[in-house]
């Protein structure tokens, strides 16, 4: 499954399973405090939207840094950025409207798969990204971020197949089908939101700095 085939699905998918939370789930409180529902939602878009400002600027010559290494812990995870982050987030959520959010990412999607086979991308970072990467580690933020909003609202995981499958090769290095267990139990494992065993250095974890 290509990144963009798992972005494509897993914003649709959570698009259209918010679209149907009733006004107190999008009030309730996450995991990723302080954040509501609302909050984290917003979060998520924000993501999101950094997409059309990288397509718009000059492409780098070259990549210099992996989706892996996209989430090492550097100054974009600093209590100052995090800070920052939330501050957006919280900002976004008052004029929140959900019910554009899944013709929002399919625009981006339709965006990104006009773009030519090897597109490089600056992230707000500086980093030079493959554009295939950089769609990997918004899948990252969908896919995740998709766990904490279902525990949040009492919702069975909707973690799409394809999504499941790019963030468990960024972690694991292969697809969910040669991993053990159900792939949202095992992402959360590997993300810090469930205890995690000993098992999953065996499988070789690579760990991620994530918000």
């Amino acid at each position: 499954m290509t990144a963009l085939h798992a972005f494509r699905d897993e914003a649709d998918v959570l698009g259209h399973v918010a679209s149907r939370w009733t006004e107190e789930q999008w009030t309730r409180p996450t995991r990723c405090a302080p954040w509501s529902v609302r909050e984290l939602f917003a979060h998520v878009r924000v993501a999101l939207a950094w997409l059309p400002g990288m397509l718009d600027a000059p492409a780098p010559a070259v990549a210099d840094i992996s989706a892996a290494a996209y989430y090492r812990p550097d100054h974009r995870f600093s209590p100052a950025a995090d800070v920052a982050r939330i501050r957006r987030a919280q900002e976004h959520a008052q004029g929140l409207d959900v019910r554009d959010f899944r013709g929002f990412t399919a625009g981006l999607a339709d965006r990104c798969a006009a773009e030519p086979p090897g597109r490089v991308v600056r992230t707000r970072h500086g980093d030079a990204m493959l554009l295939d990467d950089f769609l990997a580690t918004r899948v990252v933020e969908l896919a995740v971020h998709g766990l904490d909003l279902a525990d949040a609202v009492d919702q069975p995981a909707w973690l799409t197949p394809s999504a499941a499958d790019v963030v468990l090769r960024l972690l694991f290095g292969r697809p969910a089908a040669e991993l053990p267990g159900p792939p949202d139990q095992l992402l959360r494992q590997a993300t810090g939101r469930a205890p995690r065993g000993a098992e999953l250095a065996r499988l070789g974890l690579t760990p991620l700095t994530l918000s």
